[in-house]
């Protein structure tokens, strides 16, 4: 490797060879999944690193660091200054330029943290050549999240379209990136007004895990009953299953995995596993109960996840509009 033309990644590799597999190990979890596999690679392949290689490298990370706290303490010209009285002019900045350069946002990495549905939704009339391209600069799992999220005919042809990626201009990056942003920012605007209340805060409960809504639920109770309470009536959760009339509940309970009914009503009321049995034949009812009693201990995180089950299938069938899950005058969501 020549010390004059290293590449980042070959800089980095001869930085954390000189810092020993303890600190380099530290160094490479606060790291993205791509840098970390093209630095292991050049690591990999590096036979040895030569002195005078390994000096100049250390001397680099330690004059862009103390650049980084100048600039801190400082700002930008202070750092400048006072590299030029530590280092000299010259050092000072190719120094600077570099630590520009590093400090410079990366195209669209701003999209990491954007919700997917939401970049689907506002991407997926572009052109795939565009959309390819966005996805691109994603890690892997949020880009195949986003994907999978457009229609069909759209996913094959934007897979396509990375396949075949090359190079793009940096001004054409950094163009997208400056749509997107934009094209976020005009839609947050516009939705703010609309965006709260108790039915979205019934959505996102909605889609969390059983543990998860039962402890926030818990702790309202504590603290605001009222509201707790406005959420059970708007939102079905498990111990709604009960509360089913009796042909939405027959229809419930012959599509579910007895093992998971079991497991499920080991937390149940007892008014609950009455309803239970009573819509059950009397033999199935009578074979529940002693898969019950014969059932072994289990974790309260397995119950959970049985209720969850059983709830996802509820909602499943209303939605298929087999059973319903509504009821009373206005309809309400029990």
């Amino acid at each position: 490797m020549n010390g004059t033309s290293a590449s980042g990644a070959e800089k980095a590799a001869t930085l954390l060879i000189s810092l020993g597999p303890e600190v380099s190990a530290a160094v490479l979890k606060e790291l993205r999944e791509a840098e970390v596999e093209q630095i292991t690679m050049e690591i990999s392949s590096t036979d040895r690193v030569g002195t005078d290689e390994r000096q100049a490298v250390i001397a680099e990370a330690h004059q862009l660091a103390v650049a980084r706290r100048f600039i801190s303490s400082g700002g930008f010209e202070y750092a400048h200054q006072m590299l030029r009285e530590a280092f000299g002019e010259e050092r000072a900045q190719v120094v600077m330029d570099r630590l520009a350069e590093n400090l410079r946002p990366e195209p669209l990495a701003f999209l990491r943290s954007t919700d997917s549905s939401l970049l689907a939704s506002i991407i997926e009339n572009e052109p795939p050549q565009a959309i390819g391209l966005i996805l691109a600069h994603l890690p892997a799992t949020k880009a195949f999240d986003v994907l999978r999220r457009l229609p069909t005919a759209t996913q094959v042809e934007v897979a396509t379209r990375i396949a075949t990626l090359e190079q793009t201009h940096t001004d054409v990056v950094m163009t997208i990136d400056a749509v997107l942003r934009r094209q976020m920012s005009s839609l947050m605007t516009s939705e703010r007004s609309s965006a709260g209340g108790l039915k979205q805060l019934v959505e996102i409960l909605g889609n969390a895990d059983r543990t998860g809504e039962r402890a926030l639920l818990e702790a309202m109770d504590q603290q605001n009953p009222e509201l707790a309470e406005a959420i059970r009536n708007e939102m079905f959760v498990f111990e709604n299953i009960g509360d089913l009339d009796d042909h939405a509940l027959q229809r419930l309970l012959r599509q579910l995995d007895s093992k998971d009914l079991v497991v499920a009503l080991r937390s149940a009321t007892e008014l609950m596993r009455e309803r239970i049995f009573q819509n059950l034949s009397a033999r199935a009812a009578q074979a529940l109960r002693e898969d019950m009693e014969a059932s072994q201990p289990v974790r309260q995180k397995q119950i959970d996840e049985a209720q969850e089950r059983v709830v996802a299938i509820a909602r499943q069938l209303d939605e298929a509009g087999e059973i319903s899950i509504r009821q009373g005058a206005e309809d309400a969501l029990i």
